[in-house]
């Protein structure tokens, strides 16, 4: 490990201004916005050491991970399923418990089908899903469909005591949903706790009937993740405590302090201490290869790069992007990007890279491994391998090649004019040492808590639409009881970095700047729209969305010790509408089976 002073350091105070306040008295709710009034207690998910998502089976009773070659990372394609009529694409997922070692180093993990990372769903435009799920896993579970609009099925969108209560162990559910208006690369993966932290996530691929994208050969799936040893839940109660995590160059008490991975994963193979294990693609000389990039992380930040090659980013969370080249791209946690890869360098094997980034790394993990590696091959032997020495230092990709990705230049190739707000919120983002001494994460004064047995969405069904506070004081809910259009201006006060994540609908991203929003100008001339968007620190951000479609959505850090310590809003959109959209009587059973369980 290479041992480096830590990039930062999470305050105990909170400061801003247009320079900086400090913000006094925060156990009493005073300023800002972010008092703790609305502070309950810690989620419910991991208040106690027996009602945690921790392992039921000792390591040794576990079934080992099913092996999963390469191969199956490559897509069928959207050529070949083009000329397919729209139809029913089913599949059955069960979730359980399993023994892998996806870095050389035995960890119990929860997975798809006995998969890491589950099975890729590939799809077109307009199809049905239909995804048959059966919670073998000790906890009850939920899962997400990220970025998918669920116009209609709300209910499905598949957030833990938002748009369902949970699958409880044992159960199963159907979730089932049409994909109109919504192509290109996302993910599925548990919303429930820190579960897809342990392996609950997969690839989503719609193949779009008008992509506006350049053409290629062939496609291939490439999932970029951090990866811990520990347990999540074990982790997170030590990250929640009053005591806070534990490592090199950490003294006393050590709140706020995120867990920091051990290593990194390229479509579920990465290494660590020795490990030599390598994920091997086998291309064909002088063609274009569409990657589709997703961050399936819980913390970190990862840098995709291939040595010697120059990168075409043509799409990000869905939405086709003018083509910009680069030599390399860091992909937030949550975030998606297509790029095309031409292999018409010399013959031979080239390293790809995802490199964890350590930003956000508050401490030294002993043994951290943030170099992850897998292999591409065209043109030589299945056998040979790329440079040994280069295996650990980028050499870049060639004499005169571009600069690595900034956003801030990604221009969609569908030409889109931002429409009119109509209406305006503003929200605060900071992360506190409460009165009782829980480090927890506040959206304005709210720490969001799910509350076991309950939805909010199944409650705004039969509660109060005119925007009364009718919600328990643990859920910040912003009420739109009609077609609006959306300005959300967020002022980050934490000295950490936040990808939030909008469920429901897309975002355009009018503007970020530093300090707080005091009126900047904004961009409405097709501005970026995407579904998971960078929050820097100490930094204010502008998005706007069109609520038209009636349901539960979820606002939330995509970083999961955030999420899970509360760092989550929620918007119920045109809930009148939203109420004539019936869930199925098994989702509200469900619910009636987890009421008062805490999980």
């Amino acid at each position: 490990m290479t041992a480096a002073a830590p990039a930062r350091q999470r305050s105990k105070i909170l400061c801003l201004t247009v320079g900086v306040i400090v913000v006094l008295a925060v156990s009493l709710g005073v300023g800002l916005g972010v008092g703790l009034k609305h502070h309950h207690a810690a989620s419910t998910e991991v208040k106690a050491s027996n009602s945690s998502n921790s392992p039921s089976n000792t390591t040794s009773n576990l079934q080992a991970l099913t092996p999963q070659d390469s191969s199956s990372f490559f897509l069928r394609g959207a050529a070949a399923m083009a000329d397919e009529p729209a139809q029913d694409r089913v599949y059955t997922f069960v979730l359980e418990e399993r023994l892998g070692a996806p870095d050389g180093v035995e960890k119990t993990m929860l997975v798809v089908n006995g998969l890491y990372p589950g099975p890729t769903i590939e799809v077109n435009e307009g199809d049905r899903v239909i995804v048959n799920v059966t919670n073998l896993m000790p906890n009850a579970t939920a899962i997400h469909w990220h970025g998918l609009y669920q116009r209609g099925t709300p209910y499905f969108d598949g957030t833990n005591a938002i748009t369902q209560c949970g699958i409880p162990p044992g159960e199963s559910l159907v979730y089932n949903f049409t994909l109109d208006g919504w192509s290109g690369t996302t993910w599925y993966h548990a919303h429930y706790s820190t579960q897809y932290t342990d392996g609950v996530t997969g690839a989503f691929i719609v193949h779009g009937k008008n992509e506006t994208v350049p053409s290629y050969d062939a496609e291939i799936v490439v999932q970029l993740s951090d990866l811990y040893h520990g347990f999540s839940t074990d982790l997170l109660r030590q990250y929640l405590s009053t005591q806070g995590m534990t490592g090199e160059g950490l003294t006393g008490v050590t709140q706020g302090n995120e867990p920091v991975p051990d290593a990194g994963t390229i479509n579920g193979v990465g290494q660590w201490g020795n490990s030599t294990a390598y994920s091997n693609y086998t291309l064909e000389a002088n063609k274009t290869y569409r990657l589709r990039l997703a961050n399936t992380g819980s913390f970190a930040a990862s840098r995709f790069s291939v040595d010697g090659h120059i990168l075409t980013v043509i799409e990000a969370d869905g939405v086709p992007i003018t083509p910009y080249e680069v030599s390399g791209l860091v992909i937030d946690v949550a975030q998606r990007y297509s790029v095309l890869l031409k292999t018409n360098r010399t013959t031979g094997a080239y390293w790809m890279r995802g490199s964890v980034q350590e930003d956000s790394f508050t401490y030294d993990e002993p043994g951290f491994n943030g170099n992850q590696l897998a292999i591409i091959r065209y043109g030589v032997d299945d056998s040979a391998m790329p440079s040994a020495e280069l295996a650990a230092s980028d050499p870049g990709a060639g004499d005169g090649a571009p600069g690595d990705l900034d956003v801030s230049l990604l221009v969609p190739s569908d030409f889109v004019e931002a429409p009119n707000s109509t209406i305006s919120y503003t929200l605060t983002i900071s992360m506190q040492n409460t009165a009782t001494n829980n480090w927890l994460s506040f959206v304005n004064s709210t720490s969001w808590s799910p509350l076991a047995g309950q939805a909010t969405l199944f409650d705004s069904l039969t509660l109060n639409s005119t925007g009364a506070n009718v919600y328990d004081d643990s859920q910040l809910i912003i009420t739109i009881p009609q077609k609006e259009v959306v300005d959300i201006v967020i002022n980050n006060y934490d000295d950490g970095d936040h990808p939030f994540h909008l469920h429901g609908m897309k975002v355009f991203v009018m503007g970020n700047g530093a300090g707080r929003y005091q009126g900047q100008a904004l961009n409405s001339n097709n501005p970026l729209r995407r579904d998971t968007v960078l929050l820097p620190a100490y930094t204010w951000t502008v998005l706007r969305f069109v609520a038209d479609n009636p349901g539960m959505w979820a606002f939330h850090c995509h970083l999961s010790w955030h999420m899970a310590a509360g760092l989550l809003m929620q918007w119920s959109v045109m809930p009148a509408e939203a109420a004539l959209l019936t869930p199925p009587q098994q989702m509200l059973d469900q619910c009636s089976m987890l009421k008062g369980i805490s999980d």
